[in-house]
């Protein structure tokens, strides 16, 4: 059973932009529940209301807004949720709190391995989970994710929970590449290899390599961008290590998204609609890739240089779809290995 960020919605808001008491459709405004940091997101909303003079209301969270939406009901003020990974979008979709996204823009822009064959959510960018090395200690620059277990790494690997949505989605991947069986041999060959028992963040397993205490872990790319760009007191972990573009053997880069969501009751829809497809817009990729450190999903848009300097990213064609499917599967093995204990 999956346990990954079970919280009450009460207790889930980080910050609250009331909306008013009224659900009556406003022409001039749309409501976003989001989990991204509003400092993160904001750029996006103020172009969107400069091109478009919708006003952009938002609610973000760190989690619940699934069950607040639920809780709502038919009064629910949300048009659109915008969220990362496809933990977080799965649940939305489960929930039962979305609807069908019926847009040509959406469809033409947006590849279809990105997008749920059933058209409740759509990709707006990417993020890959990749390998931080030491510079020092890991001279070879190619790695499988298959390669995790080889005996070669005992003791010298670093990673957060198994548990976190954000390694469900690479376990998951691997599950439905591989099925459960293999799946578990893995994990057990990756779990013998652990310098310490999976904690902390993206951005300690960078620190923790930077230290000695191990020479490579499992992070997402955009964390080393932030700390070497955005946060000097955690460049130089950023310094020490170096981002190594790992493939599936046969396959690419395991890729995870940030992703929009229609709510199913929607009392702005057609402006949640314009939102949506404003997203995958030119102006708006762009902000993506620079702002936030993540890969376009619309063909043509550059990368930001930083993300560029690792090296071209080739995708792995797994449908994400299809990773959503295994992630009770992942999450059960994670348990059945102790990978976290």
């Amino acid at each position: 059973m999956i346990n990954i960020r079970a919280t009450a919605a009460t207790a889930a808001l980080l910050c609250f932009t009331a909306f008013g008491a009224s659900t009556a459709s406003a022409d001039g405004e749309v409501n976003v529940y989001t989990y991204r940091e509003t400092k993160l997101i904001q750029p996006l909303f103020d172009a969107f209301t400069k091109d478009t003079g919708i006003k952009v209301n938002v609610v973000s969270a760190s989690s619940g807004l699934e069950q607040r939406m639920k809780a709502e009901g038919a009064n629910s003020p949300a048009d659109v949720l915008l969220t990362v990974d496809i933990g977080r979008i799965d649940e939305a979709v489960q929930a039962g709190v979305t609807q069908p996204i019926k847009s040509v823009v959406i469809d033409e822009i947006v590849p279809a391995q990105y997008r749920d064959p059933d058209g409740h959510w759509a990709g707006i960018s990417m993020r890959a989970r990749v390998i931080y090395a030491s510079k020092d200690r890991v001279k070879q620059d190619k790695i499988t994710y298959e390669e995790l277990a080889d005996p070669k790494w005992k003791g010298k690997i670093c990673i957060r929970s198994g548990q976190h949505i954000y390694n469900n989605g690479l376990f998951a991947a691997y599950t439905a590449k591989y099925g459960e069986a293999k799946a578990e041999e893995w994990l057990r060959g990756v779990k013998a290899n652990l310098a310490q028992k999976p904690s902390g963040g993206d951005r300690e397993v960078a620190r923790d390599i930077a230290a000695g205490k191990c020479d490579i872990g499992v992070a997402n790319t955009y964390y080393w961008a932030l700390m070497m760009n955005n946060d000097p007191e955690k460049k130089p972990w950023a310094e020490a290590t170096k981002v190594v573009l790992p493939t599936f053997e046969g396959g690419g880069t395991h890729v995870n998204l940030s992703g929009v969501l229609l709510a199913k009751q929607a009392p702005n829809k057609a402006n949640g609609v314009k939102l949506i497809e404003w997203l995958v817009g030119d102006k708006a990729q762009k902000i993506y890739a620079d702002s936030n450190y993540e890969y376009p999903v619309r063909a043509g848009v550059a990368v930001n240089p930083t993300i560029a300097g690792y090296g071209k990213l080739n995708a792995d064609p797994l449908p994400i779809a299809k990773i959503a499917a295994n992630r009770k599967a992942a999450s059960t093995l994670v348990d059945k290995v102790g990978f976290d204990n």
